[in-house]
């Protein structure tokens, strides 16, 4: 029934354009388009709630900086310290270009940021991260669709008819066997030798024909389509819940739910996922379910003491909306 689909094979072009020295990349556009919509979603939440959307701009800065300086530190020092850590290559912390982000880490960044926001703005805290997630699971599913453009974080080799064969991931390809696996495409690449020893391969240059003994790309688990919905599923869940409720939203609620749920799916989902470092091969667990585990006990406190604090049950933030109206009017009329 499902035939039609008979593996998709997938070779999209990372790069959207080069305009002269510059080159815009899908993932960098998708991870701005997170940010973007996101001020549209969190100034409509915080005007429902008499706040000023003009925190919205200011939030925005301390989450662009946070996720990033976060994401980049983490896969500095969860992934890979040994070789960033060094005189010879720790400039290279500061090349995000070239990539290396991680998600736990961006958490990471994410409530350290908020909490500067809020303390430096009287804002509560829990308050803040309560509406932020909602536009952080957006944020999320861009990203991962950023990473199926990059053909990046792959599934595991499956057999399901919606499987992706990744040809452009020279990280996971395989030495071709006769006859090819079902859905399998060789792809025109030289073997290479890491520096810790490991062999892998090298993507030749579009054109090159593909010979006899070329490695091959088998039907993989997309699970970066896997995550991104279920991201925008998250997104559809806590937006519902704020909606019902919205300035009377238990303290936490929406924020424990959050990485509970976000951590669970992807501690199950890392099951489906190639190690991204040769290191997890020997773990019991991935890096990646190592650094879910105290985030989802994190969130499950947050869930059990969600607006049992009878002096500050909903959080608080300024109530500035009609004040700041009031001084828009004043300035147009002046």
């Amino acid at each position: 029934m499902l035939s039609f689909l008979s593996y998709i094979t997938w070779n999209t072009n990372p790069i959207l354009a080069e305009i002269g020295p510059l080159t815009l990349r899908w993932y960098g556009l998708l991870f701005m388009s997170g940010f973007v919509f996101g001020t549209f979603i969190l100034s409509h939440i915080y005007k429902s709630e008499r706040v000023s959307p003009r925190w919205v701009d200011v939030i925005t800065i301390y989450m662009l900086v946070g996720t990033i300086l976060g994401a980049r530190l983490g896969h500095v020092l969860f992934y890979d310290p040994a070789y960033y850590l060094t005189s010879e290559h720790f400039w290279e912390i500061f090349k995000i270009w070239e990539g290396g982000l991680a998600s736990h880490g961006a958490t990471l960044g994410i409530l350290l940021a908020t909490y500067l926001f809020a303390r430096n703005n009287k804002f509560d805290y829990l308050w803040v991260l309560d509406r932020i997630v909602i536009v952080v699971a957006l944020g999320g599913a861009m990203i991962r669709l950023g990473n199926l453009m990059n053909s990046e974080i792959v599934g595991e080799p499956t057999d399901k008819p919606w499987a992706f064969v990744f040809v452009r991931d020279a990280e996971h390809l395989k030495p071709a066997v006769q006859p090819l696996p079902a859905g399998a495409v060789q792809v025109a690449a030289e073997p290479i030798m890491r520096t810790d020893g490991s062999r892998a391969y090298r993507l030749l240059p579009a054109g090159t024909p593909v010979a006899a003994d070329s490695p091959m790309a088998v039907p993989r688990h997309p699970t970066q389509i896997y995550e991104a919905a279920f991201c925008i599923l998250l997104l559809v869940v806590l937006y519902g819940m704020w909606n019902r409720t919205k300035d009377r939203t238990p303290r936490g609620l929406l924020f424990g739910l959050f990485v509970v749920l976000l951590f669970t799916q992807r501690f199950l989902g890392e099951f489906l996922k190639e190690n991204q470092e040769a290191f997890e091969d020997k773990l019991p667990l991935n890096m990646g379910q190592i650094l879910s585990l105290p985030l989802i006990l994190v969130g499950l406190w947050v869930l059990w003491r969600a607006g049992k604090d009878p002096k500050n049950p909903y959080g608080y933030a300024p109530r500035d909306l009609e004040e700041q109206e009031a001084k828009d009017k004043k300035t147009i009329k002046a």
